[in-house]
């Protein structure tokens, strides 16, 4: 049992605002708890009123004798402190405060919810809300909420930030004979979350699946961590709404550039094992294979139709939503010969021909799960004169059960010929889905699923052998009492060294002398590129100069690059000329990083050089829980992969080197939160080694 055991199965509430009068939400609210069969201690708190629906009614908490584990509030926003204070002394565990007018009405509200925290977090108590429809645990069985309906006891916990979809989704789950374990409308989220919720209920005995509705996350490193450890109890399937690029800051770096509003989310989901639904009708298709079919060995899916329409249909979901079609083995291929039509197809799809009966149906389905290389089957069927839908219904319903580790699935397509067959199915346990696409996208995330939860759930970074903290705090300093955010390239580099990333030498020259000796050091030909952190783009200003050969050359380039840059830039402030000793052209990768409000860091590896943005051909992946194989994986994810392990009979580049320098930089960016926006581009990835030509660095 986990940590909110008492908030769903209490053994004992209180309704503090419960009232007499229908329309109120108080009156709602007790009304449900009683015609939900709740069989704990019952308190109506209403200091005008001695009794209520045949229960004695209290003035207020500390009048009641016996503590209480649950007190559910309704009572206007300007007394819930005062309540939620009574509360607190008097010993309750949980409050669900239904009021509304806290942080979503204003400032005002925002401080009032505050201070309604404050009292919770004083006296120990847990809070669901404010702002909520309240919650239900159909085995309790317990209604906390003002909804007009309590659920259909089932398997399905469900979460909601909005309190009105759950109203809707409530009322839709009747028509569709769709049952929950549990119903939470989580409000404002002030104290419990969507994680607790999740966590909770993954260990609960009743829960197989838990889905949710949400528009944000409270605090994504808590979100990875405990929702990670969940997965691995139960699917959790969540349908993230306001994905649009609307609501995306703009950002200077080409890493901040290609990130995406949305591209955080996913990847969070991704690390800690959550299936993602698109829309809200896929939320529900996926709660159906979850609640109804074991997890498959594999991507490899059968299919099984009576029309080559509908099975060309779902070979094209299959392998466009990246499953495989199982191929056969020789034996399944000659057994399915004596038992179907010689115009029969014997291959993946297998169709029995429109005047198939329903055991001929069989005879295939029997043959097909046999086979070792089926991992899924999906049965289509449209329907015929021939065919007996509710027979062949009760014999799949008999192969779920000697086939326990297979998910077998259905596509019945149709409307009034097909109704008893999916009633049939659906009490065997079987989903059937209107059309195939959606059956097959369910199964991805089955498959999904299975995949993410065999993956370890890591929550560490990973860390740079060799570096030195005290070197980049020093350079950070500097820059901070210089009053900047932006690096100059020399101190990027510096930064970047003291982490063990290859750099060029690169020096910062103020004046011309100053420019040659560093030339004369570093050896020609170099390098001069103007030093400025208002100068993002060197060569829109004139503002660098590759293959400087000589002294001379030298002091003609400083001059010319600092008159250039005043010109097209007079208003940039310039520290001087960056002197760097050129490199041999290498494979241009860029890896970067920009940071997310929610989840923090994320790092992006990719086709570097100046077509970066044009290409965008590119991974990301959170910093916190990255791993080096993880790492690996985004260099193989992309185009640039090609390129580095040879192409065209081209030597492979320094794969390693090219990991172990993602690694370094999500060590650095780890252990300095302080780095808002950070890119290498390019990094020349040679034969046997790699350097960081350009980086840039950029503090909060």
């Amino acid at each position: 049992m986990g940590e909110l055991t008492s908030l769903f199965r209490p053994k004992s509430v209180a309704v503090v605002g419960a009232s007499k009068t229908p329309g109120k939400i108080g009156h709602s609210v007790l009304a449900n708890i009683i015609a939900s069969g709740y069989q704990g201690e019952l308190y109506p708190i209403n200091p005008r009123e001695t009794e209520i629906a045949g229960i004695r009614c209290y003035p207020d908490i500390a009048s009641l004798k016996d503590k209480v584990e649950v007190a559910a509030i309704a009572v206007p926003p300007a007394a819930v402190i005062d309540i939620a204070e009574e509360c607190g002394q008097a010993g309750v565990k949980f409050l669900i405060v239904i009021t509304a007018g806290f942080k979503e009405s204003g400032a005002a509200g925002a401080e009032l919810e505050k201070q309604l925290v404050g009292v919770c977090r004083k006296h120990g108590m847990r809070m669901v809300g404010p702002n909520c429809l309240g919650l239900m645990d159909s085995h309790t069985p317990y209604n906390a909420s003002f909804s007009k309906d309590s659920p259909l006891k089932g398997e399905i916990s469900f979460l909601s930030q909005s309190g009105a979809l759950c109203l809707a989704i409530l009322d839709w789950s009747f028509a569709e004979g769709l049952g929950f374990s549990r119903f939470v409308s989580l409000g404002n989220k002030a104290d419990l979350t969507e994680a607790d919720f999740i966590l909770d209920a993954a260990e609960d005995d009743y829960s197989r699946v838990v889905l949710a509705y949400l528009e944000d996350i409270v605090d994504g490193r808590r979100f990875l961590e405990i929702v990670g450890d969940a997965t691995r109890k139960a699917p959790v399937v969540i349908l993230k709404a306001g994905v649009s690029q609307s609501g995306a800051q703009a950002a200077s770096s080409h890493t901040g550039a290609l990130a995406g509003s949305d591209r955080a989310y996913d990847l969070a989901f991704r690390q800690s094992g959550v299936v993602r639904a698109k829309t809200m009708e896929e939320l529900f298709d996926l709660a159906m294979i979850f609640t109804t079919q074991p997890l498959p060995r594999g991507s490899r899916v059968a299919i099984v139709t009576n029309s080559g329409g509908p099975g060309i249909v779902t070979t094209d979901a299959i392998e466009g939503l990246g499953l495989t079609m199982a191929r056969f083995a020789p034996e399944t291929i000659e057994s399915l010969r004596p038992g179907l039509p010689v115009t029969a197809n014997l291959y993946n799809p297998v169709d029995v021909i429109g005047d198939a009966d329903w055991k001929r149906y069989a005879y295939a389905v029997e043959r097909v799960l046999a086979d070792p290389n089926v991992d899924a089957l999906i049965v289509l069927l449209t329907p015929t004169a021939v065919i007996d839908i509710p027979e062949l219904s009760r014999f799949l319903v008999t192969q779920r059960a000697q086939h326990p580790d297979i998910p077998i699935i259905t596509s019945f397509i149709g409307g009034r010929g097909i109704t008893e067959g999916a009633k049939i199915l659906s009490a065997g346990g079987i989903p059937n889905y209107v059309f195939p696409e959606r059956a097959i996208a369910a199964l991805r995330g089955l498959v999904e699923y299975a995949d993410a939860i065999k993956r370890p759930h890591y929550m560490g970074t990973t860390d740079a052998p060799g570096k030195k903290p005290a070197v980049v705090r020093a350079i950070f300093d500097a820059v901070r009492a210089d009053g900047r955010t932006a690096l100059l390239g020399s101190e990027s580099a510096a930064v970047a060294a003291a982490y063990g990333i290859p750099v060029p030498v690169l020096k910062l020259a103020k004046t011309a002398d100053e420019a040659v000796r560093y030339a004369d050091e570093a050896g020609y030909p170099v390098v001069l590129k103007v030093a400025s952190p208002q100068i993002l783009h060197k060569t829109d200003v004139g503002g660098i100069k590759v293959g400087v050969k000589s002294a001379d050359e030298v002091r003609e380039v400083f001059a010319a690059i600092m008159s250039s840059v005043a010109e097209k830039a007079p208003d940039a402030k310039v520290y001087g000329i960056e002197v760097q000793n050129m490199l041999p052209a290498g494979r241009e990768v860029i890896i970067g990083l920009s940071r997310d409000a929610t989840f923090g860091p994320m790092i992006m590896f990719g086709m570097g050089g100046i077509l970066v943005n044009l290409i965008q051909d590119v991974s990301f992946r959170l910093v916190t829980g990255l791993t080096r194989e993880e790492a690996h994986k985004m260099v193989t994810e992309t185009k640039a992969y090609t390129l580095l392990k040879g192409f065209r009979g081209e030597a492979p580049g320094d794969i390693e080197g090219t990991v172990d320098t993602i690694c370094r930089i999500a060590a650095l960016v780890s252990d300095f939160p302080e780095i808002s926006e950070l890119d290498i581009n390019p990094l020349f990835v040679y034969n046997d080694s790699v350097n960081a030509l350009d980086c840039k660095i950029t503090l909060e």
